[in-house]
């Protein structure tokens, strides 16, 4: 036997028996869980890019593969050529065409929908998430959950009020991955843990988000316009028709962010699921368009510096024109760093402890291994199943990525957007979440509890007690302090 296999059994058997009890790390139920007489009605809200190619096509694999009872029975789109291209491949593979709506309101209003999946643009989410869950539908709605913190704090409170289940779609958060490395954290084997780091970094001749293709047949005729702009939602200012907008969104402020909502949202929320840290408490954001002078108003470059009230520090940063030296996703603590392979979101589920020296950890035993987990080959089937096992099972806690996570991530990256705008550095009250300019206090709190001689905070699901928490100063430590009436301390 390998030593690879020799220390993931003995990983899996150490952590088997660690309690992760959130609401984010629910078990995969197998296939046989749906066999059921009771099927699922499901709506799509904008079968487009993402819509049809992860949503649409993704469910008729569960149904025709995997003998999920589920009908996609419903289709609204305000592109006509979306709408009438997942129809023809929803009939052509289940022989029924499903009902089509030009008003998504029109579609919540059909009784004979159980689920609604939402894949529109970022401006849409929260509008069409909040009116689902309203209408009594349960929600998988793609990332990032909402375009602004109020409405993701909106969301929120609707979802615990009603009782529904919403799936947020970053699809990673269905790996188990990240639930091991959580309890190798709660477990205390990486000491107090300090700071993450994560990217997403891109390249290619066209620009960012230019990948997305616009063609002849977008044209006022095919598309609505103003329903897709949502101007008497006072969601986007009243603009011309424009293919590059409509298409390549992402590139502008009042739909999507660029890579702050498009990537950074997936890494945010993967090492917020490893750590188990929620919002934070200090957001500052920089970054610039370097390169694609293109008309687009999001950033080519940027970084993220999230501080959080567990006394934790995130690194997110990436740029969308250099890509072959990224930096590496990793968590660190004071005994040792968990360090994800390079592609630890693709074909590879792994990650390496290093340990720190024994002269810090005092701690001969630890050493550096290398951990596989079992690999994903489809995230998007495993985040459907999760989801419709939720539905299923009327269990909104069993989701892999609910909204408390969802809006978690969208703080700390949208704060990383404002802040860029807007040149200023933001706090989050701990208890509250509002969010303020920053001041002094948080650095004032940090040397308030270093001369108070405080005891270090740690992570949520923290189990370990003072392992990896505590310093031994070196003995002439003992010399330090004031001199009182003449007194050497040590003689005081």
């Amino acid at each position: 036997m390998s030593s690879k296999k020799e220390s993931r059994r003995t990983f899996l058997k150490q952590s088997a028996a660690a309690t992760v009890a959130t609401s984010q790390l629910a078990a995969i139920a197998p296939a046989s869980a749906y066999q059921s007489n009771e099927r699922i009605r499901i709506g799509v809200i904008g079968p487009g890019r993402r819509g049809f190619g992860s949503h649409v096509k993704t469910l008729m694999k569960l149904r025709k593969e995997h003998g999920v009872n589920l009908d996609i029975t419903a289709i609204n789109d305000v592109y006509s050529v979306h709408r009438d291209r997942a129809v023809d491949f929803i009939k052509q593979e289940t022989g029924q065409a499903p009902k089509t709506y030009q008003d998504y309101r029109d579609l919540l209003n059909d009784k004979d929908i159980d689920v609604v999946c939402i894949a529109t643009p970022d401006h849409w989410h929260a509008k069409q998430v909040l009116d689902s869950l309203a209408a009594g539908k349960h929600v998988y709605c793609e990332k990032p959950m909402t375009h602004h913190i109020s409405e993701a704090m909106d969301v929120v409170d609707a979802w615990k009020k009603s009782g529904l289940v919403v799936q947020v779609g970053v699809q990673s958060t269905s790996m188990p991955i990240w639930n091991e490395v959580r309890a190798l954290v709660n477990e205390g084997k990486l000491g107090k843990i300090v700071q993450f780091q994560a990217e997403s970094f891109r390249n290619s001749l066209g620009g960012m988000s230019r990948h997305n293709v616009i063609t002849k047949e977008m044209t006022p005729k095919t598309v609505d316009w103003k329903r897709w702009l949502g101007v008497e939602e006072g969601l986007a200012p009243d603009l011309p028709f424009d293919r590059a907008t409509f298409g390549q969104w992402r590139c502008y402020w009042p739909f999507g962010y660029g890579m702050f909502s498009d990537l950074f949202v997936h890494r945010v929320t993967a090492m917020l699921k490893a750590t188990g840290l929620t919002y934070p408490g200090r957001v500052v954001g920089g970054g610039g368009i370097f390169l694609e002078y293109d008309d687009r108003e999001v950033t080519d470059v940027a970084s993220i510096i999230a501080d959080f009230h567990e006394g934790v520090q995130g690194l997110v940063s990436s740029t969308m024109i250099s890509q072959e030296v990224p930096i590496r996703h990793l968590i660190r603590g004071h005994h040792g760093t968990v360090l994800f392979d390079k592609n630890v979101f693709g074909k590879r589920q792994a990650y390496e402890f290093i340990p720190e020296r024994p002269q810090v950890t005092l701690d001969s035993k630890l050493k550096r291994e290398e951990v596989e987990s079992e690999r994903v080959p489809d995230q998007n089937l495993l985040h459907f199943q999760n989801f419709l096992e939720a539905v299923k099972s009327g269990d909104p806690s069993k989701v892999n990525n609910s909204p408390e996570l969802g809006a978690a991530a969208i703080m700390v990256v949208n704060l990383g957007v404002l802040s860029y705008r807007n040149g200023k550095v933001f706090q989050v009250n701990r208890d509250s979440k509002q969010v303020h300019d920053g001041d002094q206090s948080w650095a004032a709190n940090w040397e308030k509890m270093s001369k108070e001689r405080s005891k270090p905070r740690h992570v949520p699901g923290w189990t370990a007690g003072d392992r990896g928490s505590i310093l031994t100063p070196p003995k002439y430590q003992k010399l330090a302090g004031p001199w009182i009436n003449g007194k050497a301390p040590e003689n005081t």
